[in-house]
């Protein structure tokens, strides 16, 4: 039983200069795909150095947004000036390309912009977009014109402005191990530090509108050395960071209620085994959710708030369960065989599936499933070791945090992103400590 117990914990608790994760251009006959031309900025009146290499940015940014989209968009390198006037449409037809954007910069007090999209194929401008530039915003205005002009193609939001939770320890050592909280956008830039604890942070989760973390803090609490696991929210609007809960042993892997976020789904072992249970922010009331002599930890729900699920020890190693958020036993029901033991799983945002990684082969993987235990993929294979899946918002990547062994004392751990069917796009963190536990913003 406690071996058991302990092996489940262990599961729980393993969980500079500006990077940007750079998708390559995808080749013509490698895809069925939109080509996607983004024109060089046409200039108009005298810009200064650090204007025309904002304008620069601001293109080379929404270019490399869409290529992550590479099974859909397929970028290339712009075709030819075009000032800033109607494009020739049936030139660009004979180039096969689908949709065409070009950028006008000009100077008044501030750096301004145009921008216009052309659907080529129906021979209409479907973008036609104007704004201040300034600065020390180009890139935050240059996702949200990306996004502007992926939903006017594709109907729906793109991942552009979504952001990654994620814990590194780079600004702790051997002696003094250090793992702190930090945000970042989806590409790997905007790097910024929320928790100066000191301690060791893991488990964090996000509120569906951004403006509230919640995760557990590891830290010395007296003289003798013992160590509680407490719950902490961060407010990322004012800054406030306050104790959720401190009740005796483990207070954490704490998620928001979609359907109502003043209610949170965590892991509690104050009567003696690790369960589940759901706790009012408000009132501090608690609703236990399950209710077994294995420990049930980790939990994931789904979008509609109906479904759950976690990790327990049930069948004698950490597996994935799943069950309604009722707190009915009976619903309970095993989804996972594969592996010696599994951790963190993971809800899409439609709910269909769970991703989750699994330890085999002398290493974890990732596997996606769907969420009623049917159709098992295998996401990673021979690409070291991966861990704490998280689905983008829109559900068509996974960002996951790595392990690559560089020698037999030095390893390092690394957030990277694949696509749903498992094809590793690239790292969007180096160089910044051991950074582990991806959240995608919802």
């Amino acid at each position: 039983m406690m071996k058991k117990y302990f092996l489940v914990i262990s599961l729980l608790l393993s969980s500079s200069v500006s990077a940007q994760l750079v998708i390559g251009a995808v080749g013509e006959a490698e895809l069925e795909t939109s080509k996607f031309i983004l024109e060089l900025p046409n200039i108009s009146g005298a810009l200064n150095s650090a204007e025309n290499k904002a304008g620069q940015e601001f293109i080379s940014i929404i270019k490399n947004d869409f290529a992550f989209y590479k099974k859909k968009f397929n970028t290339q390198d712009n075709v030819a000036a075009n000032g800033f006037s109607k494009p020739n449409i049936s030139a660009l037809k004979k180039k096969k390309i689908s949709f065409y954007t070009q950028v006008k910069l000009s100077k008044s007090s501030i750096l301004n912009y145009e921008l216009e999209t052309y659907d080529v194929n129906r021979g209409t401008k479907i973008v036609s977009e104007k704004g201040t530039l300034p600065i020390g915003k180009v890139r935050d205005v240059a996702h949200e014109v990306a996004d502007y002009i992926y939903q006017t193609i594709m109907g729906k939001r793109s991942i552009f402005q979504s952001k990654i939770l994620f814990v590194s320890d780079r600004t702790g050592s051997r002696k003094n191990p250090k793992k702190e909280l930090y945000i970042m956008d989806f590409d790997g830039n905007n790097r910024k530090q929320l928790t100066f604890h000191g301690g060791t942070v893991i488990s964090p989760a996000i509120s569906k509108d951004r403006s509230r973390v919640l995760y557990s803090l590891i830290r010395n609490v007296n003289e003798k050395k013992k160590r509680n696991i407490n719950l902490r929210m961060l407010d990322l609007k004012t800054g406030k960071d306050t104790l959720i809960s401190q009740r005796k042993g483990i207070n954490s892997g704490a998620v928001f209620m979609p359907n109502d976020e003043n209610k949170i789904v965590l892991t509690l072992s104050h009567s003696g085994n690790a369960e589940l249970y759901i706790m009012n922010l408000r009132s501090g009331s608690l609703k236990r959710l399950t209710k077994h002599y294995s420990p049930d930890v980790d939990p994931s729900i789904s979008v509609d708030g109906t479904r759950m699920a976690f990790l327990s020890g049930r069948p004698g190693a950490a597996m994935i369960y799943t069950s309604y958020t009722s707190g009915l036993e009976k619903s309970v029901k095993r989804i996972s065989f594969v592996g010696q033991y599994n951790a963190t799983p993971r809800f899409s945002p439609d709910g269909r599936e769970i991703a989750f990684s699994s330890w085999l082969d002398n290493r974890f993987d990732i596997f996606r499933i769907d969420a009623d235990g049917n159709n098992l993929s295998r996401l990673t294979k021979d690409f070291g070791s991966n861990e704490d899946p998280s689905y983008s918002n829109d559900g068509q990547f996974i960002a996951f945090s790595s392990q690559r062994v560089l020698s037999r004392t030095k390893a390092v751990q690394n957030i990277y992103i694949m696509d749903r069917d498992g094809e590793i796009l690239g790292s969007v963190t180096k160089g910044f400590g051991n950074c582990i536990t991806p959240r995608w913003t919802k």
